[in-house]
């Protein structure tokens, strides 16, 4: 996806950003804004979601992600790299910060209740990962304590920021470089990746909830087909 498919000068509210290859339009979301990701559309005001196909409840993309090919650092301060560290793996992969009062905690919040009504079997078999959009605040300690609260297995990770950027645009996620004084600006979709061949086919837009995770997390986890 190139970079003019994002807007330069997002607003602090969600806002479409179109289509994805006539898939499931995606959201921005700047952290802490008034309104949320039903706030904004050329439909009248309303958020209208595609037709769901195939067995997910999850936006089906029209083209895969691969996983970003980034190494960065995890929250005991190793090195990280994210394709050979979830290989084989269902994954979702979420841009945020720990700062954030509403959108970040609620998703991943949403996706711990969701990982925790699975068997212990099936949640060895599911990696879920936090990259930060604020490293300058989010220390790996800072961000170890933080998914602590939701749960303890999550994966953190952190990095230059210009390096997080180029990894959040690979998958079509828009993230940008903090302003002083400003909350960070980023994408608010989490990305599904499939174990069967690593790649992202489902997205979650901000404000999914949990029963759509409880429901899609089985079948990404078994290698479903979107």
């Amino acid at each position: 996806m190139s970079s003019s498919t994002f807007p330069t000068r997002p607003t602090r509210r969600s806002v479409l950003l179109g289509s994805l290859g006539g898939a499931a339009a995606l959201l921005l979301s700047a952290c802490g804004s008034s309104g949320s990701s039903s706030d904004a559309s050329a439909n009248g005001g309303q958020v209208v979601p595609p037709p769901q196909q195939g067995p997910y409840q999850g936006d089906p993309l029209g083209r895969t992600f691969d996983k970003p090919a980034v190494t960065l650092t995890d929250t005991s301060g190793k090195p990280f790299d994210l394709v050979a560290g979830t290989r084989g793996k269902a994954v979702l992969l979420y841009f945020g910060y720990t700062h954030c009062p509403d959108v970040c905690p609620t998703t991943m919040g949403d996706i711990a209740v969701a990982v925790s009504k699975l068997s212990k079997d099936q949640q060895s078999k599911i990696d879920v990962v936090f990259v930060t959009t604020d490293p300058a605040r989010d220390t790996p300690a800072e961000i170890r304590t933080w998914l602590a609260a939701f749960n303890p297995a999550f994966i953190g990770l952190t990095g230059d920021i210009q390096t997080i950027i180029a990894a959040a645009k690979s998958v079509g996620v828009y993230v940008a470089a903090p302003v002083k004084g400003q909350e960070p600006v980023h994408g608010a979709q989490t990305l599904a990746f499939s174990p069967a061949d690593d790649k992202a086919h489902v997205l979650y837009t901000s404000g999914t909830t949990t029963a759509v995770f409880e429901h899609d997390l089985p079948l990404l986890i078994k290698g479903v087909a979107a």
